[in-house]
């Protein structure tokens, strides 16, 4: 709306103020407004609104009450009081709400009520003040879905953007800690909030952070994937090149190397910038048990392997490389073989089919049984495929010991990458053998060494290679040896642990 009409709206008789706002909103049913006469003889006519469901209930009732009762009449009595400064007076002296703000715009009239403030007007006064009494019901802090852990935290991040900064603010208690909120989507008009340590974090990485958030044009932003497609570096790539946590200690962590974290408001997962393909590797639990469990993080690698090659390998030997095999297994793979119509790999893609069906179907059916449909359906129809000599049983054994190993990966959206490419590498082990194989190994790491997270180097610290950044690789180092922070990451402040390795106590 102009300015022009925006001073006629502020200037206008309180009625007609009250009756705009709910016609411009097709007077909706939750749209609550409440006439207040307010001072000594009542000469004060004002209107509080709101939206029902946003706001909390016991503020809004303690604001009521505050302007009902007498206990500043001496103040309202002033007609100065009353033509000048009657929203500082309330502001300042009079209203038991924890934020107030002046508002001059009837659309940041809109935008107010429906992020949960209410908004004061008063009658034959341009002033207009919007109340902080977000509320309204929300799901309470659970334990993470995606992201389990034995020994951790069991805390995890709700919708609410205010509930999720505070999480992580409870656990890095520093004023370096700054927060940037922004509003995108010209319908949904969703809070975005931009977290990062002032000082450990790249000043040019947060500055593209902004710029790219500022860029998005869109009219409704319903979950961090909008963010997260619109924001990367690399549209057209399988592989995540922004890493997402639903866990305040991950987040956390990510801070306190230097990276930047974006909330988005009605979803509990936070996007962490800017990542590495390492990262996609690390659990939450890696940190908290000893430095000597770390090392299972070299089986996360070989099921990644397993997950990607698995089922191209059996075909490629199968159809092309028998001689590989001992004689004695290839013996046993022609019996097993004996009467399938099928080649290898028609053969292993109908088991491969046959599970992602399955895996979709106990995601997205009811949780009573959609975990024994997915395990019932995958022996029932295993043994049945067998039994009918659709598939050999040792198909049946790579293509379980496949989707076994995928769901070993700590990040759900590098687990999809991989079954996406399981079937392009299948198609070229079908193909061309091991030569296929070893072709789609090299377009992927070529593609991998190519990718940039906000300018960082996706493979780093493989490629390029960093020998003191290996402490946190392959397997974990203690703690009190990671010293600095990753050189691409935390550039400004790279020192992190100053020689806090344990002593051995002196014989007595």
């Amino acid at each position: 709306m102009s300015e022009s009409k925006s001073e006629l709206f502020f200037q206008s008789s309180l009625a007609d103020k009250v009756s705009y706002l709910s016609s411009k909103m097709g007077h909706s049913s939750d749209l609550v407004s409440r006439i207040l006469f307010i001072g000594e003889s009542r000469q004060i006519q004002a209107a509080i609104i709101f939206v029902a469901g946003l706001i909390d209930s016991k503020v809004i009732g303690n604001a009521i009450e505050s302007l009902l009762e007498n206990k500043y009449a001496q103040e309202f009595k002033a007609n100065d009081w009353f033509q000048d400064d009657l929203p500082d007076l309330l502001q300042y002296i009079s209203l038991p709400v924890g934020g107030i703000r002046n508002l001059y715009e009837i659309s940041s009239l809109f935008e107010a009520m429906l992020s949960g403030e209410a908004i004061l007007v008063f009658d034959g006064h341009t002033g207009c003040l919007a109340l902080n009494t977000k509320g309204g019901e929300e799901r309470s802090i659970e334990e993470p879905s995606t992201q389990t852990v034995v020994r951790g935290p069991r805390e995890g991040f709700t919708e609410n953007l205010n509930t999720n900064t505070a999480l992580v603010r409870r656990k890095i208690k520093n004023e370096n800690l700054w927060l940037e909120k922004k509003i995108i989507g010209t319908v949904t008009k969703t809070d975005v909030a931009l977290m990062y340590i002032e000082g450990i974090a790249d000043k040019k990485v947060v500055e593209e952070a902004r710029i790219r958030l500022d860029r998005i044009d869109i009219d409704g932003i319903l979950e961090s994937g909008y963010i997260e497609e619109m924001i990367q570096d690399e549209t057209y790539t399988p592989f995540p090149t922004i890493m997402n946590s639903e866990r305040p200690d991950v987040v956390a962590a990510a801070l306190l190397e230097g990276r930047i974290a974006i909330f988005i408001d009605g979803t509990p997962f936070v996007l962490l910038i800017p990542a590495l393909f390492i990262q996609f590797f690390q659990a939450a639990e890696d940190y908290y048990q000893r430095y000597d469990y770390g090392i299972i993080r070299l089986l996360r690698f070989l099921t990644f392997f397993i997950a990607l090659l698995g089922p191209a390998m059996y075909i490629a030997i199968t159809t092309f490389h028998q001689e590989t095999l001992p004689t004695p297994l290839l013996i046993s793979l022609a019996a097993q073989r004996e009467g399938i119509p099928f080649p290898a790999f028609v053969e292993a893609l109908i088991m491969e089919v046959t599970f992602e069906i399955l895996r979709e179907a106990g995601v997205r059916m009811p949780r009573a049984v959609g975990q024994a449909v997915s395990i019932v359906g995958a022996l029932v129809l295993g043994d049945a495929a067998v039994q009918a000599g659709l598939v050999s049983p040792a198909m049946v054994i790579v293509v379980s010991l496949t989707a076994l190993s995928n769901l070993v990966i700590p990040a759900f959206n590098l687990a999809i990458s991989i079954r996406v490419l399981r079937f392009a590498i299948m198609l070229l082990a079908a193909s061309f053998g091991l030569f296929g194989i070893s072709a789609a190994l090299i377009g992927i790491v070529l593609h991998l060494c190519s990718l940039r997270s906000f300018g960082v180097p996706f493979m780093s610290p493989f490629a390029p290679f960093i020998w003191n950044e290996q402490r946190d690789t392959l397997i974990r180092l203690p703690i009190w040896m990671m010293h600095t922070r990753p050189r691409f990451i935390g550039k400004k402040n790279k020192v992190r642990e100053h020689n806090s390795a344990p002593k051995k106590p002196s014989p007595s």
